[in-house]
């Protein structure tokens, strides 16, 4: 089953505003919103997320979610 986000970057700054959401689900939107080939402004998603943790932490998300895509199975 392929799973395609919409609207990929409203759910991304939405998931980063949640306190209760952590990195690797953030990570998760992220690679599916990579995937998307979607129009995203991505310095305004990078800022909300080192806003949020940190320049590190920004790459740490980006670090999972590239690894996430790297390690996905494609369909048949």
């Amino acid at each position: 089953m392929v799973i395609k986000l919409s609207n990929c970057e409203w759910v991304l700054l939405n998931e980063i505003e949640e306190l209760k959401l952590t990195q690797p689900h953030v990570a998760q939107t992220y690679a599916f919103a990579i995937d998307s080939g979607k129009d995203i402004d991505w310095q305004k998603v990078n800022d909300a997320i080192i806003n949020r943790w940190s320049l590190s932490g920004l790459e740490r998300v980006k670090k999972m979610a590239w690894e996430m895509l790297e390690n996905k199975e494609e369909p048949e």
